[in-house]
């Protein structure tokens, strides 16, 4: 009997580990990487950023901006992102930007002509990394799951009715 219950034990972690492996982590990602929130050494410094590091933005995902001297963070329509509208709000350094839903997202600087030289970028939030994944690993993970559970059942039956 004892033997068993090792067995189910390890049963568990398998399953365990299997269900792990699917979850995804929220990421935080440095806007500008080393060069910060500044005005860019060219006008597609930050859209280049934004396309090579957040083509995989999730929800709950966040941007962290830093800089030093003066610099505005301003989440903008597409209109104002566009024609480098100024707005009236804005946030100190450092500063933490969780999107709250799905969707694309329009990021300016709104100080001087720092938005016109470049120091802004567009992302879009493609879904939660609390949602099941809708992969092939998803299917694998769940077959694993099964399996696990079918091997359990019918060791356990047949195990008992063979003593």
């Amino acid at each position: 009997m004892g033997s068993r219950m090792g067995l189910i034990g390890w049963l568990v972690i398998v399953v365990a580990i299997l269900q792990l492996r699917g979850a995804t982590a929220e990421t935080v990602y440095t806007v500008g990487d080393s060069l910060g929130w500044a005005v860019p050494p060219n006008t597609s410094y930050y859209s280049t950023w934004a396309t090579t590091n957040l083509q995989t933005f999730l929800l709950g995902d966040s941007l962290e901006f830093n800089w030093t001297g003066t610099h505005i963070v301003a989440e903008v329509s597409k209109a104002d992102y566009d024609n480098c509208t100024k707005v009236s709000s804005g946030s100190a350094s450092p500063f933490k930007f969780t999107p709250p839903t799905v969707g694309s997202y329009y990021i300016i600087c709104t100080v001087d002509d720092h938005c016109e030289r470049g120091q802004k970028f567009s992302f879009t939030v493609n879904g939660s990394s609390a949602e099941p994944p809708t992969s092939a690993a998803s299917s694998l993970t769940l077959s694993a799951l099964f399996a696990v559970m079918s091997t359990t059942f019918i060791y356990l039956f047949l195990g008992l009715s063979l003593n």
